[in-house]
């Protein structure tokens, strides 16, 4: 996509972190912006921000592991602005180990993690294909190309966008479509994600006590990882571009797919090294 002025995006998790990101270097091109977020205070502040810059931008408190709110997102969408040409379907939550996880937490994290995803699709590769232009970009992780002890849960639902987003690359192409795709893989960036219980159901919360990442440790991560605007641009020159893979730690994420294909091939099962994960 060259022509992104006057465009639509849309961008689930729009209110901070990546999403926030993405809304202002796509609003710096001079595309219109729909924001869905749960956390309506910090999606109103958002917006506000990005009007007052000059944007055409709203904002559609969604819960996206919830189909009937991303049917509404994207119907608003077309009512505002009559066309949807970016979808990016970011939003997404911290999880746990495998061994320890409940019910509970597994259901949240799939929830906004895969179904989010599977909605965004679901609900907007339709209107797309129908256009038979635009681009669709989905928020996985260098955790969805290399299993990590500590976040199983997590792993798995980035696991399953990546495959998800190959798949529907694969289809799109034999399809003949002119809609692209791409598969944003992050290393540890400075966003919210790693106090994501701030917006656990209370359920969740109560299945899942040890879950909360320790404060101090939340700024010693924040102290040594490049910010959001990172993926932005990433993800800015992979629709311009029609890239499919979006990298910001490229180095981890080359080693994590090596690794991993030589434990496929007999090798030794790869030690996770995090540094690499930390700072591009």
């Amino acid at each position: 996509m060259q022509d992104f002025a006057g465009r639509v995006a849309v961008i689930t998790g729009g209110a901070s972190g990546i999403g926030r990101a993405m809304a202002f270097r796509f609003a710096a091109e001079g595309m219109q912006l729909v924001l869905a977020d749960i956390e309506e205070p910090v999606l109103a502040a958002t917006v506000a921000d990005l009007a007052a810059g000059g944007a055409r931008v709203i904002g559609v408190p969604t819960d996206v592991s919830v189909l009937a709110d991303v049917q509404q997102l994207a119907a608003r969408t077309l009512d505002e602005f009559g066309a949807v040409h970016v979808v990016c379907n970011n939003a997404g939550v911290a999880g746990g180990t495998v061994a320890h996880a409940s019910p509970e937490l597994w259901d949240w994290v799939l929830g906004v993690n895969l179904f989010g995803v599977i909605h965004g699709c679901s609900t907007f590769v339709p209107i797309l294909l129908e256009q038979d232009v635009g681009h669709i970009v989905n928020t996985a992780s260098i955790a969805g190309l290399g299993g990590v002890g500590a976040f199983g849960v997590y792993c798995t639902s980035k696991f399953a966008v990546v495959g998800l987003s190959e798949s529907l690359h694969h289809e799109l192409t034999a399809l003949g479509s002119a809609v692209k795709v791409s598969v944003l893989c992050p290393g540890f960036l400075d966003t919210n994600i790693y106090s994501s219980d701030r917006n656990m159901p209370g359920d969740v919360r109560a299945s899942s006590p040890d879950t909360a990442i320790a404060p101090e440790s939340i700024d010693a991560i924040k102290a040594i990882v490049p910010g959001p605007e990172v993926a932005a641009e990433a993800v800015f020159e992979a629709v311009r571009d029609e890239r499919f893979y979006v990298l910001t730690h490229e180095r981890a994420a080359t080693g994590t797919t090596e690794a991993r294909l030589a434990w496929m091939l007999g090798g030794d099962p790869p030690a996770f090294d995090s540094s690499h994960a930390f700072v591009p």
